[in-house]
């Protein structure tokens, strides 16, 4: 099967079924299907919608909710997140929720791989122990939320006039993001230039095939205008990174090359800095080690996101005064998202200041 056919395969809403015993939690499980507002394509990819999975936990009249993107490069899909959970289910809901550090140390225990099923239990743990106090994340973690930086509004791969559509629609955006990597990048930033001079940041996906690509690109990236860029070879390669920060002047972040804790340190050498993505890690518990552990090695953190609805976003969004930039844009990109959480002004994150993650089931959404 390939990728095209594995996302347009069907899914449907499932619930995982609380055990009878009193006191025990509800738990379900949903499989939702997002609508994109325009097809989305990347190096990896091109797609109409995006599949996620989303955890509701129910305890003492608290409901949190979380939701986690699966990625199909890791093989991962909202089926397979579904079922994970599903094998640990006699286990999961004799746990306390209080107790959630401990639960998630667990679940990481039994569950291989499926971080996107991971991370969705544990927004919806977070979500529903910060209810529970009454506190939105953000404080409940210490932050300020007028410390949430700017985020990026993101521009997939397309013909040069849907390009500039894109781009039009981004107008109350400062920042731009831009994903390049295959043989039409000219025409793209191009076609980027002829209706914006904004500051642009740029993630060519793995997509250049030598390093002496990479650095001719780059250079010609940096008189565009862009600030930086992400992952400009595969992930395997690290050993032609430092060949090519010699040579360009823009910082490069690590995107697929840093999925995990682990990750991190061994990066260092290689990279300026590294996208840290909350449905990769497998939670914010693990964003946010893998941000503390970046910073104590001296490298700059952005804080990035998958297709995703506002439940995800809104997540990530709460450890989003921690990083250095922002691309937190997964549900402006979605036509049918099911909450609103976190909002946009001009580019900068406004972060509920309601308890937990601060949801509101969108008006209307199914």
């Amino acid at each position: 099967m390939n990728r095209r056919t594995f996302l347009s395969a069907p899914v449907f809403a499932v619930p995982l079924a609380a055990a009878p015993s009193s006191g025990a939690p509800a738990i379900e499980t949903r499989i939702r299907r997002l609508r994109l507002r325009h097809t989305w394509t990347t190096v990896m990819s091109s797609s109409e919608y995006r599949d996620t999975f989303f955890v509701e936990y129910s305890r003492d009249g608290i409901t949190g909710i979380g939701e986690g993107a699966p990625i199909i490069r890791y093989r991962e899909s909202a089926e397979s997140c579904r079922a994970a959970l599903e094998s640990i289910r006699p286990w999961l809901v004799g746990q306390r929720p209080e107790a959630f550090v401990k639960l998630m140390d667990g679940v990481f225990r039994r569950i291989e791989g499926n971080f996107a099923a991971k991370a969705a239990l544990d927004i919806a743990l977070l979500d529903w122990n910060a209810q529970k106090l009454g506190v939105p994340l953000w404080r409940w973690f210490g932050l300020d939320r007028n410390d949430a930086p700017l985020t990026t509004f993101s521009i997939g791969i397309d013909k040069a006039d849907v390009i500039r559509q894109k781009v039009r629609e981004a107008e109350d955006f400062p920042v731009l993001k831009i994903k390049v990597g295959l043989d039409n990048d000219e025409e793209v930033i191009a076609a980027v230039r002829s209706v914006t001079r904004k500051p642009l940041r740029v993630d060519a996906n793995e997509g250049f095939r030598s390093k002496e690509e990479a650095v001719e690109k780059i250079n010609w990236l940096e008189k565009q205008g862009v600030e930086f860029i992400e992952q400009p070879l595969p992930a395997a390669n690290l050993e032609d990174m430092n060949w090519i920060r010699k040579r360009v002047h823009i910082p490069v972040f690590a995107d697929e090359a840093c999925l995990h804790p682990a990750d991190v340190p061994r990066l260092a050498p290689y990279f300026d800095g590294v996208n840290v993505k909350v449905d990769k890690c497998g939670g914010l518990l693990e964003a946010k080690r893998m941000i503390e552990m970046a910073r104590s090695l001296g490298l700059k953190v952005m804080l990035g996101c998958m297709v995703s609805s506002s439940v995800a976003i809104t997540a990530a969004a709460h450890l989003s005064p921690l990083v250095d930039y922002a691309d937190l844009d997964g549900n402006l990109l979605i036509a049918n998202d099911p909450y609103e959480g976190v909002r946009v002004d001009k580019g900068r994150l406004i972060l509920p200041d309601r308890p937990g993650l601060g949801l509101r089931p969108r008006p209307g959404a199914a």
